[in-house]
């Protein structure tokens, strides 16, 4: 029997393996792109890593200030720009919150993000297709589509088995 994938970490999952895959992850596409992965670009990756959950850039901040000198908010958006043009964090439009993102699915690859209501933590899903059909209807109506988030938020499992 195939299970599908699970896209929410389980409870008690090993969170330092996950960071450090992901930080790894980072690594990897800053140097086959040919760009800097800075000691900030690295904190404020780490700080979005701590836990599973969309961060406001303020959050980040606070997170921040716990390890390092509090940096200046514009330090912190020129960073979080950076990790988004390179596809290791997206911005949850909904939440006004940026999420790590450790997956090989490019930047301008669609997803869904799964938004538990119960936890706050944000799985992803591919969504090539749904925004393929978002798009074409609304450029029927003569509409040009400039960017196309789908954000579902539910129940994830854990949550409903806890």
């Amino acid at each position: 029997m195939n299970l599908p994938k699970p896209i929410f970490p389980a409870p008690g999952h090993d969170h330092d393996r996950c960071t450090a895959d992901a930080i790894h992850h980072a690594e990897t596409v800053c140097a086959g792109r040919a760009q800097k992965f800075t000691p900030i670009r690295r904190h404020v990756l780490g700080a979005l890593l701590a836990s599973h959950r969309p961060l406001g850039a303020y959050e980040v901040i606070e997170e921040l200030a716990r390890t390092i000198a509090r940096p200046a908010p514009i330090t912190v958006y020129r960073a979080l720009d950076f990790l988004m043009e390179n596809g290791l964090v997206h911005r949850i439009e909904s939440r006004n919150a940026f999420l790590a993102c450790a997956h090989d699915h490019g930047t301008s690859a669609m997803v869904a993000f799964l938004i538990c209501d119960r936890c706050g933590s944000v799985g992803e899903v591919p969504a090539a297709q749904v925004a393929k059909s978002l798009n074409e209807a609304a450029r029927t109506t003569g509409f040009v589509p400039k960017l196309s988030v789908v954000e579902i938020t539910g129940t994830c499992a854990h949550c409903q088995h806890a």
